[in-house]
Order: structure tokens, then sequence, then C-alpha cells
């Protein structure tokens, strides 16, 4: 048999893939199998592949093909995410070089500009999820706008509505003034930076006397409308029922009481901005305090503010340091240090700012997500995360779902009357009008009469059914997919959604199908560079995928990744992990041309390799009792290196060592035949980790039939006979 001196990756991993695709070893349907299904964390749709992907579906593959070969019906469900922020900028900008602006051509035209912009970079990452050798079946590829997923999104917003579960109402969000829209918690970032903190002296009404606040956001304090002292400071007791006098505008606002105050920060008295912050909101909320908002929604300061109208608000922000030395109310100014928040998206600081948004009441929705997780019903991997997961779900705040874009989900509301508070929700314009007409008393209104609110929902709120709604179990909830493949068996993502993603789908799982989502959730760890920095494009340390494993294969990268990646843990990336995972290939390859270039003769099989037989099998029963375990707690890495050295040191360092003939000797045709299968029975240990070359290598060895084919061949079954015998043999 003349085999390549060389193992051809870039030969050898499309026509293998292909195979799969062509042959249906992907896809997945309803059967009397027991069901192994993940769902992928949809990636946005306009979004390229990074080393988190790399990490995150290294590992779902490696799951999903394992379940494959134990037999399990399995299912890899991939899909996209429309990313209504990041989509909506990257058309905004894209239009903006053609000299457009999106107001002016119109919700519609814009959107039809979107959906082009969907459909040329939509396909990317999950094209390159392809040549990392992803198995998902992509038959079942959805996309968070499909028709049939927008109508479950916008039926689970009406049953919440009808519910009472979803409101309208004015509250503090995270507001990008660059995008001009609400944020989520998890799209704000936050940076430590250089700030200063600005020492200001309010006087005390009808006296001569002034009392010091420190603020790093002098350009708010048009918005106080209190000054809070906490009611054991000794400093201001003989202040309790009196007011203050705001600099630069003269307005008097009283000085109050709150145990929130901390009384070693800064004078111990706090300037209260209701409208700017969601601390100060709270405390006016307390005490009944006036709001009001100096902010523009694009960050210039409003009529509200009284002086430096339309002012940006960091100009703003040096100016009234100005302004405030020149009345004589500002006592000095010192370098500090915070963190600020900056939007994902658009890396803008983030401006907390009131606004009418819609909710959802966390508080009942929630219970049920958390008891789960408290009584192992869901597993979190590594268990460690438990403690953050409790402590969010014991403090949920409720859900700003509603976000200023056309790019999305629209909120089906329907307003009639004055615009502003009469409104009906709605699945459709039919049935609003119907609803209108029924409220209003009025059987001439029409649909005209009405128009649907312009926001668009959070993202989350279609990703959280995400497990229910790619098996269609909003709209049809009792259908066999749903009741087949759900709930779904493992998911694999970041700690850092383990809140904004994770505890939400549990929610919705508990709240729509009665049931958890899944039954583990392993979280992955950050990949950072040998520094400890987060890989990102700015930095300049994060390689291009598609180039590493066009350098080391896919299989070389694969297992270059999960190398160093330990449950939960941080991975440190480096390069030569990957160039690792090459030469294990290259080993893998080399032992296979040596033995399949021993000449073969029937001839009595010597003791030693006997001996050597019954060793090598007593290891790999013992390997596969080691890793089987590792797989079952999610230690990929741990599994990895069990597999590494039993091929590398078990096998290739000294079994073959031990049986190979001497120079241009034959070997026993029974020592040949049980290295043959001691050799396939480890080309299926190692196929999850490294899936092209051990199929190639497994369809050399002899003739297949396509079901023969080594992703659907059965996982090796451990002998703990054999396992035993490893301590009897000395070698």
């Amino acid at each position: 048999m003349a085999i390549s001196a060389k193992y051809n990756a870039l030969e050898v991993e499309p026509k293998w893939y292909k195979f799969w695709m062509e042959n249906g070893f992907f896809s997945s349907k309803p059967n009397e199998k027991e069901s192994y299904t993940i769902v992928i964390p949809p990636p946005n749709v306009t979004g390229v592949l990074h080393m988190g992907h790399m990490l995150n579906n290294t590992i779902q593959d490696v799951l999903i093909r394992r379940a494959r070969m134990l037999g399990y019906n399995a299912c890899w469900v991939p899909g996209t995410d429309h990313a209504s922020i990041a989509t909506e900028a990257k058309v905004v900008n894209k239009l903006k070089e053609e000299g457009i602006d999106k107001k002016d051509i119109g919700r519609e035209k814009f959107l039809d500009h979107a959906w082009d912009w969907t459909h040329k970079h939509g396909g990317i990452i999950l094209e390159q999820l392809k040549r990392l050798g992803a198995s998902c079946d992509w038959d079942r590829t959805k996309f968070t706008m499909e028709d049939d997923m927008s109508e479950s999104v916008i039926n689970v917003f009406v049953d919440l509505y009808e519910k009472g579960m979803i409101y309208r109402g004015s509250r503090i969000v995270n507001w990008d003034p660059k995008a001009l829209t609400a944020v989520s918690d998890e799209e704000v970032i936050h940076k430590e930076v250089n700030s200063k903190l600005y020492y200001v002296k309010y006087q005390i009404e009808n006296s001569d006397e002034f009392i010091t606040i420190a603020t790093t956001r002098p350009e708010t304090i048009m918005g106080d409308t209190a000054v809070c002292v906490h009611p054991d400071d000794e400093r201001y007791k003989h202040l309790k029922g009196k007011r203050v006098i705001i600099p630069l505008v003269n307005r008097s606002v009283p000085i109050i009481n709150d145990t929130y105050i901390d009384l070693e920060f800064g004078t111990g008295a706090l300037k209260v901005t209701p409208a700017h912050d969601i601390n100060d909101y709270e405390i006016g909320l307390r005490h009944n305090l006036e709001v009001i908002d100096t902010l523009n929604p694009d960050g210039t300061l409003s009529d509200a503010a009284q002086i430096l109208v339309g002012v940006d608000r960091f100009k703003a922000r040096r100016e009234m340091g100005k302004l405030l030395e020149e009345s004589g109310n500002l006592v000095k100014i010192e370098e500090y240090k915070n963190k600020v928040g900056t939007s994902e998206r658009t890396g803008e600081v983030i401006e907390p700012r009131l606004s009418l948004q819609w909710f959802l009441n966390m508080d009942k929705i929630a219970e049920p997500a958390l008891k789960a997780v408290l009584d192992d019903e869901i597993k979190l991997i590594p268990k460690k995360f438990e403690n953050t997961y409790k402590h969010w779900m014991e403090n949920i705040r409720d859900w700003c779902i509603s976000r200023q874009l056309w790019w999305g989900h629209q909120i089906p509301a329907y307003y009639y009357g004055n615009g502003k508070d009469d409104f009906v929700v709605a699945n459709n314009i039919d049935k609003a009008l119907v609803k209108a007409r029924e409220i209003t008393k009025n059987q001439s209104l029409q649909a005209s009469d009405l128009k649907q609110d312009a926001d668009v929902m959070d993202t989350w709120f279609s990703s959280w059914l995400w497990p229910i709604s790619v098996f269609d179990g909003i709209n049809n909830p009792n259908n066999e997919e749903i009741n087949y493949y759900y709930p779904t068996k493992a998911l694999v993502t970041a700690p850092e959604i383990l809140f904004f993603w994770v505890a939400r789908m549990a929610m919705a799982g508990y709240e729509y199908v009665g049931k958890k989502p899944f039954d583990d959730v392993y979280l992955t760890g950050i990949v950072r560079d040998k520094q400890g920095r987060k890989m990102s494009k700015s930095l300049g340390n994060s390689p291009d995928p598609i180039e590493l494993i066009e350098k080391y294969t896919a299989d070389g990268v694969r297992v270059g990744m999960l190398l160093s990646s330990p449950a939960g843990n941080d991975l440190l990336f480096d390069e030569k992990l990957c160039e690792q995972g090459r030469n294990f290939g290259n080993k893998i390859w080399n032992a296979f041309r040596l033995t399949q270039g021993w000449e073969i003769i029937e001839m009595e099989t010597p003791q030693e390799n006997l001996d050597a037989i019954a060793w090598i099998k007593a290891r790999i029963s013992e390997a596969l009792l080691e890793m089987n375990d590792h797989y079952g707690k999610y230690r990929m890495s741990d599994a990895l290196m069990t597999t590494y050295k039993l091929i590398w040191d078990d096998f290739c360092s000294w079994y073959l060592e031990s049986i190979k003939p001497e120079y241009q000797k034959p070997i026993d045709k029974k020592t040949f035949e049980a290295t043959q299968d001691i050799f396939e029975d480890l080309l299926k240990i190692v196929h999850p980790f490294m899936p092209f070359l051990s199929e190639e290598i497994w369809q050399t060895i002899k003739p297949r039939k396509i079901n023969e084919s080594l992703i659907v061949a059965s996982w090796p079954k451990e002998n703990q006979e054999n396992s035993s015998l490893i301590k009897d043999f000395s070698f």
C-alpha cells in the first residue's frame, strides 16, 4: 500500500468533511435512540470566527462526536443571532459611506439594506466553523429573525404582557449616546480610567455655611435635586431639615439622610441626581425627589440644564470646572482612578439615563431557574459558578427589553388615541385593531389609525428562547421534536453570559416547557495571550483562526486549543500549542505508515509480543476508564492529555518499539492483526479531538462500507479485567 510520506491536511480535510455531509452523518431525526442534543450559542450573524468561538465550538464538537460514537442520536443545532446593535451599526456605517442617513430613507428601506447586509455576510462564520470540523446538523440552521423564530418571540411578548409581567415605565437604563439606544448590562464594559474628582461647595440656604460634595461628573450638577448624608454622620447632624443652593443655577434642594451613603468616601456628602445615576434614582424614589433630566439622547446638555445647553457632556465637564472656579464654588480638583462603563458595540461611554422603556418583571419567573441550580437539577460546571449565579438571581432587577433601533423584533404594541398611553399589545395589527375597537367602543377605527411602537426587543429576548424555539416549541408546544430533543444535554458557553443568557434560558424553559432547557452548563474560560491579556483586535494579539488552521491543520488547532484549557479557567494561548497538536498528528501518521510498511508472514508469535499486546490492551482499558471519567466531568483538557499520553508514550514510544521487527525482517501475522485492532481502537479514541486525520487513517487501513465510517464507529469499551492486569506487567 502506497501511503504518502507526509499527511496532507489541505487535501484530506475538505474531502472527509464533504463525505460526512453527503452521507448525512451530521443529520438527526427523532428515532428510538436516546437523544444527545447541543444547541450552539448563536454567534452574531455578521461576525467572523475568533479564538473564543474556536474553543467553544471545538469543545461542542468533541462532545457531539463522542456521543455519536456512544450510540446516541446526536443532534447539534447551529444558527446565528441577528445582533440588533452590532448589525444596525454596520449597516448605518455602510450607508454613511454612501452618503445616506438612515433617517432620510425611513424604516422600511433601512430594513431592506439590513437584510441585504445579512444575506451577504450572514453565512461567513458558519462556513468557517465547517473548516474547524464542526459536525452540526446544518439542515437545522436557524436565524433569530426567521419567520417562525420571530413568531415565537412575539407570542412570548404578548403572553407575558397578558400575564402582567411586561410593563412600560420610566427607569434608569444604560444609554449609549452614539447608538442612541438602551443597552444591556452585558453590553457594558467597565474600564479603569484616569478621572478628576471635583470638590464643590453648596451653600446652606439662609446661611454662610457650606457643605462640600465630591463628584466626577460636575456636568450633572444642574440635575441635582438633593444633597444626601448618612444619618449617623456627626459632621452633618446639625443640618437635618435644612436646604442647600445648587451652584450656578441657584435652585434650593433639601438635605436628606440615607444609609446608602459611604461615610468614608469623599466628604461623606452626596449630590443626588435621580435622572443620571441608578443609585441616585433609588434614593430619589425613597425620598420622593424631583427628577430633572439635563442630558439629551446624544449626550449633549438639554434645556433643563439651563447653562451650557447643547454642549457635549465631556466638554461641559471641563467648562463646569471653570465656571465653578469663577463662582467660588470649586474647592479643589484631585486626580482619581475610577471605572467607567463603555458600550461594547460602539466604544462610547455609557450614560445612566432615565428613559421610558419596556420591562419584564423578573421576580416570579426567576424562582424556578434559581431553584434548579441550587437543587442540582441544572449542573453548572465548574461548580464554583453557583455562588455567582445565586447572587445574581437573588438580587435580580427587572429586565429592560426594549431597544431604540430598527433592526430586530419590533415591539408588538399598537398606539391609538393620544398615541402615548393608549395602546394595545397584540400578535399583529389585525388583532390589535380588534382590541382597540373593543376598548374605544369605536368600530370605525381603522388599521391606519394605529401606530406600532418604534422600538425593537433586546436581542437576548429572542436568544433566551433558543433551546425551545429551534424546535418550534413556543408555536407548537407538543410537537415531536420538542418532546424528543428537549431538554438538551449540554450547553457550552462563556461565564460572562451566565446570567444574561444561561439564567434567562432556564427561566424561559420552566415558563414555557415546564422543564429545564439543559442538563449541564459547561462554562469555558476566556482565551488569553501568553501575557494573560484578553485577545482582541485592538490589541493585535488575536490570531486569525483560519490562518491557524491552514498553518497547523484543523486537527492541530483543535488539540492546541484544548491542551491548556482546564474547565472554567482561562486559556493562555500560545501558537506553539497548535504546532504541538500538528506534531501529534504527524506522530500518529508516522505510526500508521510504520505498521503498514511491515512484511507479514504466518509464524509463531513471540512471547514478548504476546506480553506487549496484553499490556497495551490493559493500558487502553485503564486509560478509557480515566478519560470516560474526565468526559463525565467535562475535563476536556484532561481527557485529551490522557489520549495524548496513551498514543504518544504507551503506543508509539513503547508498544511499537517493543514489537516492531528487526530491519527488513517480517512480523508475525497475529501480532500485526492485534496491532491493527489496537490501532483502530486508538483512532476511535482520538477521533473526537482529531476527526480528519483519524478518518483518513481509518478509511486507508482497509476498505469500509459507508456505514462503517469512523464517525459512526462504536466507542471502545473499557475492560476492567484488562485494566487490572496492568499491575502484573513490569516493562
